[in-house]
């Protein structure tokens, strides 16, 4: 990385945990959509609630839930932020066409397109005593929600980032987009589809078991993916090889952006944090 390009982070962070689900994709990982109170129709919500709890429950803190299948994944010390380029399109156009054909308007509807629902929602499940952010850009989403963590984690308040974008397949706002942004003007999933990533972010440390910080040079081969959250689970997938056989892995970003992640040892154990 050159001295006159800034850095997206400031200082290397602890990756705790990683989350991934899809759903209508046609891939063997493909999951059925868990049953969420209060939230229907799209699967917006309840994949990004479903990657959420792996998290919390991979890694809890020592909180209290209030639900039984919570039950070890207390969220207390805990912020939350939610990156999605177009938020819950299966809900908003299935309102926006009940609106225009004259049918009686539905609040549920009206309440699940606000993507802070669902944080609402997780925040009570998990006890999460954070703050809570929905964010939207054309940006990498992977890039500005480490960059948001490490923010964050300048709070003393606060011990851990949850970190989670979503993505859905088609609707007619999903096609538009596409038309403007990429070359074949299509749409990247299947009209039903949806994808969502986590990883839960901390200080590094003894409790991390891998680090993740910029790199010095950009990623050769780097592609630019508009708003899209396979980053997220580039992320995911190098943070389970790492756990599994340890070393380095390079990540890359759209443009000149890349992230280094490297399995806790002997040699790095020692490392400290900006933050602390």
């Amino acid at each position: 990385m050159t001295t006159n390009e800034k850095s997206p982070l400031r200082a290397p962070l602890g990756i705790l945990a990683t989350a991934t689900a899809t759903h209508g994709t046609g891939g063997d990982d493909d999951i059925p959509l868990p049953r969420l109170p209060g939230f229907v129709e799209s699967a917006f919500s309840p994949l990004a609630y479903e990657v959420s709890r792996r998290c919390l429950t991979e890694r809890p803190d020592g909180g209290t839930s209030r639900s039984s299948e919570a039950e070890s994944g207390g969220g207390s010390r805990t912020a939350v932020v939610l990156a999605s380029l177009l938020g819950d399109t299966t809900t908003a156009d299935l309102a926006s066409r009940r609106m225009v054909s004259g049918q009686v308007h539905n609040p549920l509807l009206f309440m699940q397109a606000t993507p802070n629902s669902v944080l609402g929602h997780t925040s009570r499940e998990f006890g999460i005593t954070g703050q809570m952010f929905s964010v939207s850009g054309f940006d990498d989403p992977v890039t500005e929600l480490l960059a948001m963590a490490d923010l964050l984690l300048e709070d003393p308040e606060l011990d851990r980032v949850l970190v989670l974008g979503v993505e859905l397949g088609g609707g007619e706002r999903v096609t538009a987009l596409h038309r403007e942004l990429t070359a074949d003007g299509t749409p990247g999933l299947p009209a039903t589809a949806g994808l969502a990533a986590a990883a839960l972010l901390g200080r590094p440390g003894a409790t991390a078991p891998v680090t993740i910080l910029p790199a010095e040079a950009p990623a050769p081969g780097a592609v630019d993916r508009p708003g899209r959250i396979q980053g997220l689970f580039d992320l995911a997938a190098a943070h389970r090889r790492l756990l599994r056989d340890g070393g380095t892995r390079l990540l890359p970003g759209p443009g000149p952006t890349a992230f280094v992640l490297t399995a806790r040892n002997e040699s790095n154990e020692t490392e400290t944090h900006a933050h602390q």
